[in-house]
């Protein structure tokens, strides 16, 4: 059952923001929760400059198949050019948490073949 789940992380400059994507990706059911985190600071470079930026952080928790949605939904939504989005291997967990991680969320849509894969139909 661990092998389904998985965490990812996502950070916002804007609490209540992501607090709202939160909610509306429970409600699709793409992610079973979110722990948030409203002050994390975040020093980065982005095109050559350095900042050091006050920002939120979510750790949503949903079936590893559903990341490649999770990813493109927050690329709709999320305000940054270029969100953090990553997502985070589980190596373990209590078993009853996991199967109510399962059961919250949906099956995905489609699958995209990973390279290497034949795709159905031909």
């Amino acid at each position: 059952m661990v092998e389904d789940v998985c965490e990812i992380v996502v950070t916002g400059s804007d609490s209540e923001w992501l607090s709202g994507y939160t909610r509306t990706l429970v409600e699709e059911r793409l992610v079973a929760c979110g722990h948030q985190l409203a002050a994390i600071r975040s020093v980065y470079r982005w095109e050559g400059v350095v900042h050091d930026e006050p920002e939120a952080r979510v750790a949503l928790h949903t079936r590893r198949s559903l990341v490649p949605e999770v990813v493109a939904r927050t690329s709709e939504l999320h305000p940054y050019d270029v969100p953090c989005v990553i997502a985070v291997p589980l190596v373990g967990g209590h078993p009853d948490y996991l199967r109510w991680v399962v059961r919250e969320t949906r099956e995905p849509r489609s699958r995209t073949p990973v390279a290497g894969e034949r795709g159905g139909g031909a």
